[in-house]
């Protein structure tokens, strides 16, 4: 049950230099030892069926559509099962917008849906507002009707308040570990400070979820933030957890229907041509986009 879709965009995310440089080194047992066991980059794609096994039944050539396909969608064509998470493209994305969704949203929804249980009325800090995750996150934590306040840099503070923050805090000129105010659920993007900081910040009851940090070391690098998340929380009252977003369709028809009605819209910092692959690696990897890096098919 297969399909070709002709690929027309595809998303960069840190994971593709990750497996790229076999770093963290501890991740190795399961993504290949001294060579990658996949050997394709890019996980998320947008494009069009081109072609239909005999028992596909939910998709017909020429079908614009747009999810995950594991590995390999920096291509000019991929083969993908009907059953994964691949859904129609919705008609008010661009292909470009559409490709820069699924591994940055999942990573959004399940981290204040599933992880922070997020409720309206609920005080949400972003911390790293302005990147792929964060752009989501912001828009998805509003549209659940929370109360955000994102963490970001001077640049990008207008970009953080049109999309939806209803206070934006430059780390520049404010530390927000030391504003008084404290939050019902912290989204940690950035990881870039202490988990004393960021406890102090959280409601007694409150939930800090980490989903990234900054690469120290090729041995563990960002492994090091969620280890000492997992010692330390038996011991405090809020909750800590650290994640890594799962692929699922019916998370990707959650963002489609986000999508649809306009509550959440793609930030596309850049893109690049598919022969430029590993020029748009290297920008994320600097860690300053704003917004999702495409690629261009």
């Amino acid at each position: 049950m297969r399909c070709t879709l002709r690929v027309r965009a595809a998303a960069v995310n840190p994971l593709d230099f990750h497996y790229m440089r076999g770093t963290p080194y501890l991740m190795r047992p399961s993504s290949g030892l001294s060579q990658p066991k996949n050997h394709g980059l890019g996980a998320d794609m947008s494009g069009v069926v081109e072609a239909v096994g005999p028992r596909v039944t939910k998709f017909r050539p020429g079908d614009e559509v747009f999810g995950g396909a594991r590995d390999g969608t920096f291509a000019e064509y991929v083969a993908v099962s009907e059953d994964k998470a691949v859904l129609a493209k919705p008609s008010n994305l661009t292909f470009e917008q559409a490709a820069a969704v699924p591994i940055a949203a999942y990573t959004a929804l399940q981290a204040l849906r599933d992880k922070g249980r997020i409720r309206a009325g609920h005080k949400v800090l972003v911390n790293g507002a302005a990147g792929g995750v964060g752009t989501f996150a912001v828009q998805i934590a509003s549209a659940y009707g929370g109360e955000v306040t994102g963490v970001c840099s001077t640049r990008n503070v207008d970009t953080v308040r049109s999309i939806g923050a209803a206070r934006v805090i430059d780390y520049t000129q404010e530390d927000f570990t030391r504003t008084g105010q404290r939050y019902d659920i912290l989204i940690d993007i950035a990881g870039n400070r202490s988990l004393a900081d960021c406890r102090r910040v959280l409601a007694d009851h409150g939930v800090l979820v980490g989903v990234g940090g900054p690469v120290n070391g090729n041995w563990i690098g960002p492994l090091a933030r969620p280890i000492a998340m997992l010692v330390q929380a038996p011991i405090i009252s809020q909750s800590m957890v650290f994640f890594i977003a799962r692929q699922s369709k019916d998370d990707l028809a959650v963002m489609a229907e986000l999508l649809e009605t306009r509550k959440v819209t793609p930030v596309i910092d850049r893109t690049y041509p598919l022969k430029d692959v590993p020029d748009a690696i290297r920008y994320l990897e600097l860690g300053h986009a704003r917004g999702k890096v495409v690629v261009t098919i």
